[in-house]
């Protein structure tokens, strides 16, 4: 999830989702995503805070920062990502 500085924001995904992510928690991911993506719509700052936070389950923050470019590893692995 990446967030621009007007508040919009980009729900971003391993192409190959389903080849990394084992099935228990596939299942929980194709049903949090929707979800996420309508959130964004409607009320991206605040979906934004609560995934900032997260720490349960097979979600989980890695990074949180003003600037993706501050953290060269994690600027190469999303640039694979696709956009939901």
């Amino acid at each position: 999830m990446l967030q621009d500085e007007k508040d919009k924001l980009r729900i971003l995904v391993h192409p190959d989702l389903r080849t990394v992510v084992p099935e228990g928690d596939l299942e929980y991911l194709e049903a949090v995503l929707p979800d996420f993506l309508e959130r964004a719509k409607l009320h991206p700052e605040a979906l934004f805070k609560q995934l900032c936070s997260l720490g349960a389950g097979p979600l989980v923050t890695q990074k949180v920062g003003s600037s993706i470019s501050d953290h060269p590893p994690l600027l190469k692995l999303c640039s694979h990502f696709v956009q939901l």
